[in-house]
Formats: structure tokens, C-alpha cells, sequence
């Protein structure tokens, strides 16, 4: 499932990738494009050159976690690969990918994820914490290639998901639209519900990071909008007095010293933040009630210590 906005060049560069990777699986396949109200000769060049694509086109631009929501209910197959326009998948790719779906608990799986001149932009993520705020950038992977190696959140730009987990989840949260922090958001939900969410290191695929937004955003706005979103993401899955704490920590270190050296923006990224309050209370609400249906009751702090502090005594390396 690709979410498409204007990216007519990078659909013609890439597409191909994803259908011989899909045909050396040897699987049952879908490709569904879902376009959110492109300005450009997307969906007439998805009409004319891949007929075979199932096209499903928004009526307005609505951001990436509604448009790719809609192509996730659409699907019909048991595993969903949630798929960047940008990124070139190996032929072999799904290969190394099938043992992890034979554990019942297994959320998704991603790949390697290097760029064009080979350097690696995304791998396994350790889950830590930096006073109450979560952090999840330490990239590593496991050196023994028989063990299964755990992320912190699987990258939305080539992870694939148990169909039935993600409707049950209802997808990617939009309160986190136009974009940012809804794969992280996803993947955390995933983990409290008891599943797992996986990096196979042998897996690959390349991706240039990004050039979608980057092209399309001013750095202001690109920055007021990743910090409401990671301001959102604590308040929704931190708890108690750990969350109280997080305020503190946000006010005092995220936005203060952001406006004393002249960060502006932070101010945007706040007062987004505080208006979406209600959405929050709501998020929070369903997360409560999908994990007591479960019978779940982890927090992140939990998982960090039963699941990514044994990796430190693992053979792994850091990246």
C-alpha cells in the first residue's frame, strides 16, 4: 500500500521495484496507490501505465496517516506492506521476512533501509529515556542472524503488518496529520498490545529520506509540526506522575530554551499542541480500552526494560 502526494516521477522510478519484488515471492499480491488529491499527472500516469494498480484517489489532500487508513481498509490480504513512493525494494526482499509472521504475537517486520550511496538510514531502533522524554534514534542490529531482532518502531516507509492487528489498532492515529510520528505512535500502541514489532537486517531497500515533505515544506513549518507531534505522542502514552513530570521537562528544556535562542516556531508547534488536547483525550481513551481488551496493561518504560535492555548484552552493533 503506497500513499502517493505529487511524487509522478518517483511512482515511475520506483513502482517497478515493488512489482518484482512482489512477483519473486511468489505470493498472492496486491498494489494498492492511494493518492491524497495530487496536483500533479499522478493518477492519469497510474491509469495509462499500471492498470493493474488499484487506485483509490482522495477528494482533498488530507495527509499520510487518513490516506494511508483508507488503502489499510481497502486491502484484502492477510499481510499489509505499508510502502514509501521513494523506495526501491530488493528483488529477494519479502524472502527473509515470512519466518516472523509464524510467531502469533508478531506485529510487522522491517528492512534495511539504506540510501543511494549505500549508507544505512534506518535499522533497528533501541527504546530509551531521557529524563521522561522517550527517545527512539539509536540505530542498531543484531550480528547473530539467527536471532530475532526487536525494534522500537517500525519506519512506515517499508513495514510489513498483520492486516487483522493493524484494523484492530484503527490504523495510524490522524491526530498526528498532515505527517510525522504516526509510525512511531503505531508501533507503540502495537508493543502495549503485547505484539512485536521486529528489523530483519537482510532485508533491503533504498529510500531517499524524505524528499517528498522536504520539497513540499518550509523548515518553520516542518519543525512546528514534528515537535506538536512528538509533544502528542508523550502526552498520549506516558501516565501518572511520569507524565506530570514530562511537562516539566517540556516546558523547561523543549520550548523555553527553544524561544531564548530564537526558535520561534516552538511557539506554533505549543499552541498546536494545546488544541488538539481534546483529540488527546480521546487517543488516550482508545488506547486504554483496546489494551484492557487485550488484557494489556505495559507502559513504554516496561518494554524498554523487558525487551531492549537484554539487547545490550547481545551481539549487536551500533550504527
Amino acid at each position: 500500500m503506497i500513499p502517493n502526494y505529487n511524487g509522478v516521477a518517483l511512482l515511475g522510478q520506483y513502482l517497478p521495484y515493488t512489482f518484482a519484488a512482489a512477483e519473486s515471492a511468489g505470493v498472492a499480491y496486491e498494489v494498492i496507490v492511494v493518492d491524497d488529491c495530487s496536483t500533479d499527472s499522478s493518477v492519469e500516469w497510474i491509469r495509462s501505465t499500471c492498470p493493474g494498480v488499484v487506485l483509490l484517489v482522495n477528494s482533498a489532500n488530507l495527509g499520510f496517516s487518513i490516506t494511508c487508513n483508507r488503502g489499510i481498509k481497502a486491502a484484502k490480504n492477510e499481510l499489509v506492506l505499508l510502502l514509501n513512493t521513494d523506495v526501491a525494494l530488493e528483488r529477494d526482499y519479502f524472502e527473509r521476512l515470512w519466518r516472523y509472521f509464524e510467531q502469533e504475537d508478531t506485529f510487522g517486520v522491517m528492512g534495511k533501509i539504506m540510501n543511494p550511496e549505500g549508507k544505512i538510514e534506518d535499522a533497528a531502533r533501541l527504546l530509551s529515556f531521557s529524563g521522561m522524554k522517550f527517545k527512539a534514534t539509536r540505530f542498531f542490529y543484531c550480528e547473530d542472524k539467527n536471532k530475532m531482532t526487536p525494534t522500537a518502531y517500525l519506519s512506515g516507509a517499508n513495514a510489513l503488518v498483520r492486516r487483522e492487528m493493524l484494523l484492530k489498532l484503527g490504523g495510524f492515529d490522524e491526530i498526528y496529520s498532515p505527517f510525522y510520528c504516526e509510525d512511531v505512535d503505531l508501533s507503540f500502541r502495537a508493543w502495549r498490545m503485547g505484539w512485536k514489532c521486529y528489523y530483519e537486517h537482510e532485508a533491503v531497500c533504498k529510500h531517499e529520506v524524505s524528499k517528498t515533505i522536504r520539497s513540499s515544506s518550509s523548515k518553520n513549518r516542518l519543525m512546528a509540526i514534528v515537535y506538536r507531534n512528538k509533544f502528542i505522542l508523550h502526552a498520549i502514552h506516558l501516565d501518572g506522575i511520569r507524565l506530570v513530570f514530562w511537562y516539566c521537562q517540556m516546558f523547561l528544556i523543549e520550548v523555553l530554551l527553544r524561544i531564548v535562542v530564537g526558535k520561534l516556531w516552538i511557539l506554533t508547534a505549543l499552541r498546536g499542541f494545546f488544541e488538539k488536547k481534546e483529540s488527546i483525550i480521546e487517543s488516550r481513551k482508545n488506547l486504554k480500552l483496546t489494551m484492557g481488551e487485550q488484557g494489556q496493561t505495559q507502559s513504554l518504560r516496561a518494554i524498554k526494560k523487558k525487551y531492549f535492555d537484554p539487547m545490550y548484552a547481545r551481539r549487536i552493533k551500533r550504527i
